[in-house]
């Protein structure tokens, strides 16, 4: 059996949600009794398995850390971004570089990108899918068929690279102080 906290509200039905934290939520409507959350709980256990992993201790990064994060980010990501907009013959307007908790990278209306230091921790075909994806949105500005189509012309295993940011990528998130 899994642990998890119950939020209980007004709402109709039950739903599972795993916090950016690695917190296992039921949320579930007032009338719902403890026995019927169980074995919600408990029909859901594949799904559970699939997605879930425990919360385990987060050592944050120092100040230190985090720092020389950045700067080897704010070095290195300019270069790459570079790179694989000449490669994809699309023009940008600038990266700029921060610590994120929720996003691996943008592009604005105007073609800026902005990406997130962890980024420089992560394996290359990650770093590189973040930064095709986004260059792709200076073509299409959403997430198309077209915009795909795009990310895998330039990139045909992105696939993989995004299960692993969904996969990992939560836990340096957390430690960000």
């Amino acid at each position: 059996m899994y642990e998890y906290r119950v939020i209980r509200s007004d709402r109709r039905t039950l739903a599972l949600e795993i916090t950016r934290d690695g917190e296992l939520l039921v949320r579930a409507p007032r009338r719902v009794t403890d026995r019927q959350i169980q074995g919600f709980v408990q029909k859901h256990g594949d799904w559970i398995r699939k997605h879930y992993r425990p919360k385990s201790p987060v050592v944050p990064f120092s100040d230190e850390e985090a720092e020389r994060i950045k700067q080897k980010a704010r070095t290195l990501f300019p270069l790459l971004v570079d790179e694989w907009a000449a490669r994809m013959g699309v023009i940008h307007t600038g990266v700029t570089v921060r610590m994120q908790h929720t996003r691996w990278g943008s592009c604005s209306g105007k073609n800026h990108i902005n990406l997130n230091a962890l980024l420089v921790l992560f394996p290359t075909q990650v770093l590189d899918y973040v930064i095709v994806h986004e260059l792709a949105h200076c073509f299409e500005h959403n997430h198309s068929a077209r915009f795909w189509k795009l990310v895998e012309t330039n990139m045909p295993d992105y696939k993989q690279a995004k299960q692993w940011l969904k996969e990992y990528g939560v836990e340096f998130s957390r430690r960000i102080p």
